[in-house]
């Protein structure tokens, strides 16, 4: 009976050149990695990295050149705690170009904004129902992926919009800032 393995079928390429060929590709990826590894980057390093001027809309503030506005951006910390990813903090962000006034942000992909001296909120009313956090009172107002939170019983009106992804954190921070900074007033409604 004949052994199968010494059959040798003439259409296959030779084994020598299949060796070759496995080798060749195993270096190739193997080459690819190192290269990726050294010279690559990391995204995600690459955008914790991102310190471009960030363009922040205007709003009407008509209370913006306000000394209470100056003295909460004076307080304002470089650096807002928030959940998710990395050290857990979001870092103050320059504002590109015309910027807003009495305008400030911390955070990358989904800043926090804090405007001082916006107009009165049109959802504040006499029965609205406002939330004290650490002094201060705020009316909050729900958008699409965030929340803005308006201090609305100070001397000036003041929002801060906060995604849902940074959590409670930069609101517990900027209402301990604002309780510091300007005394509390009686919420007023007009």
């Amino acid at each position: 009976m004949p052994d199968d393995t010494d059959r040798s079928d003439d259409s296959a390429p030779p084994r020598a050149l299949l060796v070759v060929a496995a080798a060749l590709a195993l270096a190739l990826a193997a080459a690819a990695a190192v290269i990726g590894l050294v010279y690559g980057s990391d995204a995600e390093d690459e955008h914790a990295e991102d310190d471009s001027a960030l363009a922040v809309p205007g709003v009407p503030a008509p209370d913006a050149g306000a000394r209470a506005c100056g003295s909460v951006l004076d307080a304002t910390p470089d650096r807002l705690p928030i959940d998710g990813d990395g050290d857990g903090t979001a870092d103050r962000r320059e504002l590109a170009e015309p910027a807003p006034p009495a305008t400030t942000a911390w955070g990358l992909d989904d800043p926090i904004v804090l405007r001082c001296g916006v107009e009165q909120p049109g959802e504040l009313a006499p029965d609205s129902p406002l939330r004290a956090v650490n002094g201060v009172e705020w009316l909050p107002v729900e958008g699409a992926g965030s929340h803005t939170w308006y201090a609305v019983d100070r001397d000036v009106y003041i929002a801060l919009t906060v995604p849902d992804s940074a959590g409670t954190g930069p609101l517990q921070v900027m209402s301990e800032t604002i309780a510091e900074t300007l005394e509390a007033r009686p919420v007023e409604v007009e």
